[in-house]
């Protein structure tokens, strides 16, 4: 009876693999169409111009985001354009040679220092040398946080203490209580601290989440509804899901869940296909995938269109695209086997589903258009 009831279950989930999973890819972007970390329609002309050589779009744009205090973006443009540079930086090299003194400049060139020395066998001791160049790039725009998120970074290379660490976290909330880059950098931090620092005796890797979870979310409370901060829960959320399978600890999953709630509330107040929060939508599907939450990861592949990200796959594959593709693929089979027959027109959300209809986390229908 038993061998029966399984190969009924397996008869029936096939059946509504092939009914309802062309509906739903006709929903999403064909594979060919989807770029990793496409650049959007303020930074490609800069890229462009890059890669002739040409720094003057490179360095307008990232003034506009100085004087308009536009500190996502620039911290987000400032990593793009060092990653561009980390390959061909004869661009960067002749706006340095003509505006030295520039703090856009100066950012972007200390941006590509710790990069190449984050990468080098002798990573303490590279990181150390690069310190003058953030000081110059904090020092050339007072105001600008996006130095001090480099600071931070540099400081958990070069294993700095924690009271060092809180000496830069207060430079870098004062000029903006609210940027996202230097919230995931003192998380990325704490995370850390289950490792251990200078010697000091590690803490167990339930207490480390508990405390990165603690900071996530207590800075999600204090930050407004459509700041990116608001998904800084879900960012701790992922780190755990990454470590639990070394850690040995169970995850904590009413937390992860709640962390993907207000991840998900986020991403609704943000057009669909928008480029600005894209990977924080990668991040969520990442986690909602891994909370079996299948529905709502494939609403969220829908909003999410054509803007693959790097991270998180990158950490968990060697290539970032194809997981992103394979993720999305099996979201597609997760919600087409939970979708009765009967349904005619499934949609990334089918309405009516439910847990009596497979794993997952029931929602209400429609909540994600």
């Amino acid at each position: 009876m038993f061998r029966t009831m399984s190969l009924l279950r397996a008869l029936i989930g096939t059946s509504r693999l092939v009914r309802h999973t062309p509906r739903l890819l006709a929903a999403l972007p064909p594979d060919d169409d989807v770029l990793l970390d496409p650049p959007d329609s303020r930074l490609a002309p800069a890229l462009v111009a890059a890669a002739l050589d040409d720094p003057e779009p490179a360095a307008k744009l990232l003034a506009t985001t100085r004087d308009a205090a536009e500190w996502e973006d620039r911290d987000r443009y400032t990593v793009r354009l060092s990653t561009f540079a980390y390959r061909r930086d004869g661009w960067l090299e002749h706006w340095l040679a003509a505006s030295p003194a520039d703090p856009d400049a100066l950012l972007v060139k200390a941006q590509l220092a710790v990069r190449r020395a984050w990468e080098s066998p002798a990573r303490a001791e590279r990181l150390a040398e690069v310190g003058p160049l953030i000081e110059a790039a904090a020092a050339a725009a007072p105001e600008d946080p996006v130095p001090w998120r480099l600071a931070l970074d540099h400081a958990r290379g070069t294993h700095a203490s924690p009271a060092v660490f809180e000496t830069l976290w207060e430079q870098a909330v004062r000029r903006a209580p609210h940027h996202y880059g230097s919230h995931v950098a003192a998380l990325t931090y704490l995370s850390a601290q289950c490792c251990g620092l200078r010697g000091e005796t590690p803490r167990t890797p339930h207490a480390a989440h508990h405390e990165c979870f603690d900071f996530a979310e207590q800075a999600a409370e204090d930050a407004l509804p459509g700041s990116l901060v608001q998904a800084l829960p879900v960012r701790a959320a992922f780190e755990q899901l990454v470590a639990e399978p070394r850690a040995g600890h169970p995850v904590c999953g009413d937390r992860i869940d709640a962390a993907a709630d207000r991840a998900l509330a986020l991403s609704a107040r943000h057009p669909a296909g928008h480029p600005w929060p894209g990977e924080v939508r990668n991040l969520l599907v990442y986690v909602l995938a891994a909370r079996g939450r299948w529905p709502e990861a494939l609403a969220e592949f829908g909003r999410i269109g054509p803007h693959a990200s790097t991270f998180p796959w990158s950490l968990t594959t060697e290539d970032p695209l194809r997981g992103f593709l394979d993720a999305r693929s099996r979201a597609v089979r997760e919600v087409a086997r939970r979708t009765p027959l009967r349904a005619a027109r499934p949609e990334p959300y089918p309405a009516g589903w439910d847990e009596a209809d497979g794993d997952g986390r029931a929602g209400p229908s429609g909540h994600y258009a």
